[in-house]
């Protein structure tokens, strides 16, 4: 069959086109990591942390696709950033039942650090994978906060994280951590799933950072998300508010779960700046 050049070409940029069109979401966006910044109105808030700075990692997923490299220039670029504490909620790890990824991907997280330190949980991928060795390392590089709370200070003013875990694997009702916590103390909890913030407690939340959802990883204009691994719909990333009131920050992470696509949704190194909301909002 002979061919005009032009038809040629034509052929070409639909060839060219479709191998972006396929390509895209899975060689290309997965690897666009986004530094983005919130500005968080909190309440209770002590006004010695208005600008209070947190970089949240999430969702990491060492694994197919996501090498150690891509975490080395996480770490390198977490710590360009003027900041006062690193979380991490969790999924750090992609497998199931072994423990490579947790021994390779943690020396490199081990190195994290910011002049207040490092809060980390637990995702439902590190019990799926190792829940000891997880826990290993948690208290190797002293980043753990699983079902713990953490204290800290400016002056005579404090905050309170609170370690909540992963909802599906090691969740901790709320009210046997936040009842060890002065009633007018912020509380800020760490939660890898935020159907948590839809869980049973009965004592005052007034942050909580979660991770999981990817953002849904696809991002359909219109649309948002089809496919989120939550009970409540809405909880799909950025600021959100529970049925109950409770502020809920969900970062879109850093790997993929399922399948190894983004579309409409890069990961992100979610930089939260925190203010003391005002009174009546």
């Amino acid at each position: 069959m002979n061919i005009s050049r032009r038809g040629f070409l034509k052929l070409g940029c639909v060839f060219g086109a479709s191998c972006l069109i396929v390509g895209y979401p899975v060689m290309i966006e997965p690897h666009i990591i986004m530094m983005n910044r919130y500005r968080i109105p909190v309440a209770h808030l002590p006004e010695s942390f208005r600008g209070f700075t947190i970089v949240h990692l999430t969702d990491i997923h060492y694994g197919p696709l996501l090498p150690l490299s891509m975490v080395e220039e996480i770490v390198h670029r977490v710590h360009r950033v003027k900041k006062d504490l690193i979380v991490c909620t969790g999924d750090f790890v992609h497998e199931r039942n072994a423990v490579d990824q947790i021994d390779g991907v943690w020396p490199i997280l081990s190195r994290l650090s910011s002049k207040t330190g490092v809060f980390s949980v637990l995702g439902n991928h590190d019990h799926w994978a190792d829940t000891e060795r997880s826990q290993y390392w948690l208290d190797r590089t002293g980043q753990n906060a699983r079902h713990q709370i953490k204290a800290v200070d400016r002056g005579n003013q404090r905050v309170w994280f609170v370690g909540a875990g992963d909802l599906w694997e090691d969740h901790e009702p709320l009210d046997r951590l936040l009842k060890k916590i002065p009633s007018e103390d912020c509380r800020i909890v760490l939660a890898h799933n935020p159907d948590t913030a839809d869980t049973q407690f009965d004592g005052r939340v007034d942050l909580m950072l979660c991770g999981h959802t990817h953002g849904g990883q696809i991002n359909i204009p219109l649309v948002g998300p089809p496919i989120l691994p939550v009970r409540n719909k809405s909880y799909s990333s950025g600021l959100k508010v529970s049925p109950r009131g409770t502020k809920v920050f969900i970062s879109k992470g850093i790997g993929w779960s399922i399948c190894p696509v983004r579309f409409n949704c890069r990961p992100e190194i979610a930089v939260l700046e925190l203010v003391p909301e005002a009174l009546g909002a």
